[in-house]
C-alpha cells in the first residue's frame, strides 16, 4: 500500500499496515503484545513504528474523547464564506476555538466547514452570532446532527 505525504508516497507492506491496524484499535497497544499478536520481535515493532512516525504516516498518538461524556452532546456542521484572501488567517483564528473539533477547506458556496460540539443550543446560538460578528465572515449556513451514524475519529479503516 502507498500512503501520500507531500507530494512524497510512502510504502508500507502487510507488517506496516497490521501494526497500524492494531494501534488503529488501540493506540496503548504495548509493543510487546503488538509482537505477539504478528509473532515478530519487539524490536521490529519498535523500528516500524519509528519509520512510520519519522515519515508521518502515524502523526500522533491522541485519545478518541467521547464528548457527549463530558456534557457536549449537540454536533453542528457548520458553513462558512469568508472574504476573499482571508480564508487561512480566519482558519488558523478559528481552528482553535475550544468548540471547534475539525476545520475543512472546500469547494463549493462556502469557504470552509466546520465540525463542532456544544453542550446546547445555546451555546451553539452563541458561537454562530460570533462568528457573524468577524469582519472576515460573510454568511454561514449550519445543520446540527440529530442522529450520529459513524463517528470514528480515529483512522480510517482502509488498510
Amino acid at each position: 500500500m502507498e500512503i501520500k505525504e507531500d507530494q512524497e508516497l510512502i510504502k508500507i507492506d502487510q507488517v506496516d499496515e497490521k501494526i497500524i491496524s492494531l494501534l488503529n484499535e488501540d493506540g496503548r497497544m504495548s509493543y510487546r503484545k503488538i509482537s505477539r499478536e504478528l509473532d515478530i520481535s519487539v524490536g521490529t515493532v519498535h523500528n516500524r513504528v519509528e519509520k512510520l512516525m519519522k515519515t508521518g504516516v502515524i502523526k500522533k498518538f491522541a485519545p478518541i474523547i467521547d464528548h457527549s461524556r463530558l456534557g457536549y452532546k449537540l454536533t453542528a456542521i457548520i458553513g462558512v464564506r469568508v472574504k476573499g484572501g482571508l480564508l487561512k488567517n480566519w482558519e488558523n483564528r478559528t481552528a482553535y476555538h475550544k468548540n471547534v473539533l475539525a476545520v475543512y477547506d472546500v469547494t463549493g458556496e462556502y469557504d470552509a466547514f466546520l465540525i463542532a460540539k456544544f453542550k446546547d443550543t445555546n451555546g451553539l446560538d452563541e458561537f454562530v452570532k460570533g462568528l457573524l460578528k468577524e469582519p472576515d465572515v460573510q454568511r454561514t449556513y449550519t445543520q446540527t446532527v440529530l442522529n450520529v451514524v459513524k463517528e470514528d475519529l480515529g483512522s480510517p479503516k482502509m488498510l
